[in-house]
């Protein structure tokens, strides 16, 4: 039901027009926004303006402009992840430098790579370009160079009517969705076969700085954590971004993970030529990320931290993730059915990502794999937690052999965490009718 109106309406007949009960001026705005009540929403809670108007406007709709619109333009789909936004109180972000990555260096009609699930934007940008995706096979530890280099060896132009990719879109740390990390050696085998394919990294480390210290288990003793700078700068795992000696990989890293995702700032680290490019589109398009954000983290990062407080957050936000991470893990161990889920935990990042084994399913043989991830979504939905669907994740369009939900531990309470996901065990209980 839409909200009460702040201005007092009155309907006129069936004609859809409406008057106001008097001229708005300066002076009233503040008295009629006394008359309606505060919205019952949380910080940067899901909103439309559809939920502001009035039932009739006495104007009619503007043009329509299909038959001008280009195809970019009318191939664009909302995404999955706002979609879910309806049952939440805060809704998902995305980037701009991937975009205008995509702009600098893909064709109409070519295809890239990413992880077989992936940050569902990195797919959904590419699509009104014109560019598919093709997915690469997992593991616990994310992108398998093996699964890549079979694709880029094996690929058939003919049949798949493009070129061979070039170009591979990467979340090497704490992965969105699967939370997977790569091992230092997984990083370099992976720099290998682009070596060896001439392929162009865009590694996107949002994450980067979320790495969490080992997961023991429910009753084991906590790894020591760092105790200086420089310890924690050693127990990250190498970039891709430092072990390249071709000028081939494009990091891309954001302050929205680890200070404040609405300062929407951002910064890419390449060689001086794609920067000099990547520039150029900037230049036309935001220009530059807003000046009130940079002032802000200026006098943050630079004026009051310095480096040394930079880092003393920064392990500040490991000690504390790790806790969350821990957190659900246990929890997954203490409520989650085992018979139909599994898990590997994360060792970076925010997600954690739940293998269900649907195929156990009462009803498996005769239901497709995408209506029993539906309802195991909405008797999550039903109990009062929301996760998130693997198949909005997957970079092709199939929706692939295996099942998986994203549930995050980010925002949330230890206490509403473990909450969370009792209640998910709960919801596929009844789903795989189990005691």
């Amino acid at each position: 039901m839409a909200p009460p109106m702040a201005i007092d309406l009155q309907s006129v007949g069936d004609t859809q027009v409406a008057t106001l009960s008097g001229p708005l001026t300066v002076n009233g705005v503040p008295a009629r926004r006394a008359k309606a009540p505060k919205m019952a929403g949380g910080i940067a809670s899901n909103a439309s303006s559809d939920m502001f108007k009035s039932p009739g406007y006495g104007k009619p709709k503007a043009k329509r402009w299909d038959h001008r619109l280009n195809e970019e333009s009318r191939s664009r789909k909302a995404t999955a992840i706002k979609g879910a936004a309806q049952y939440l109180k805060n809704p998902a972000g995305s980037t701009s430098a991937l975009d205008m990555a995509y702009r600098m260096f893909i064709t109409r009609g070519e295809y890239i790579m990413s992880e077989e699930y992936t940050f569902a934007t990195a797919v959904e940008t590419a699509a009104p370009m014109g560019v598919k995706v093709v997915g690469i096979k997992m593991d616990e530890q994310g992108l398998l160079p093996s699964s890549m280099d079979e694709i880029l060896s094996t690929w058939d132009e003919k049949r798949r009517g493009a070129k061979r990719p070039w170009l591979l879109y990467t979340v090497p740390s704490g992965q969105n969705p699967t939370g997977a990390t790569q091992g230092e050696q997984r990083r370099r085998d992976i720099y290998r076969c682009a070596q060896k394919y001439d392929v162009y990294i865009l590694e996107d480390e949002p994450y980067f700085f979320l790495q969490m210290q080992p997961y023991t288990g429910p009753n084991a003793p906590d790894v020591p954590p760092p105790s200086t700078h420089e310890q924690f700068i050693k127990a990250l795992v190498p970039s891709l971004l430092s072990m390249d000696v071709d000028g081939r990989v494009m990091r891309l890293d954001s302050f929205s993970k680890v200070l404040a995702p609405g300062t929407r700032v951002g910064w890419v680290t390449a060689s001086e030529q794609i920067i000099e490019r990547f520039v150029r589109h900037n230049e036309v398009s935001i220009q530059n990320p807003s000046g009130i954000s940079q002032l802000v983290l200026f006098k943050l990062l630079d004026e009051t931290w310095g480096h040394a407080g930079y880092l003393d957050w920064l392990i500040n936000l490991r000690l504390e993730y790790t806790k969350r991470r821990d957190v659900i893990c246990n929890a997954c161990e203490k409520h989650l059915p085992k018979e139909v889920a599994s898990w590997n935990p994360p060792a970076a990042g925010m997600f954690h990502w739940i293998k269900i084994h649907w195929r156990k399913h009462p009803n498996a043989l005769s239901k497709p794999i995408l209506d029993i991830e539906d309802e195991i979504y909405h008797a999550g939905i039903n109990n009062g937690v929301l996760s998130c669907k693997g198949s909005w994740f997957r970079a092709e369009a199939d929706p692939g052999e295996d099942m998986f939900f994203r549930t995050t531990f980010a925002a949330a309470s230890s206490e509403e965490i473990t909450e969370a996901i009792r209640r998910f065990g709960e919801g596929l209980r009844g789903v795989f009718s189990l005691d």
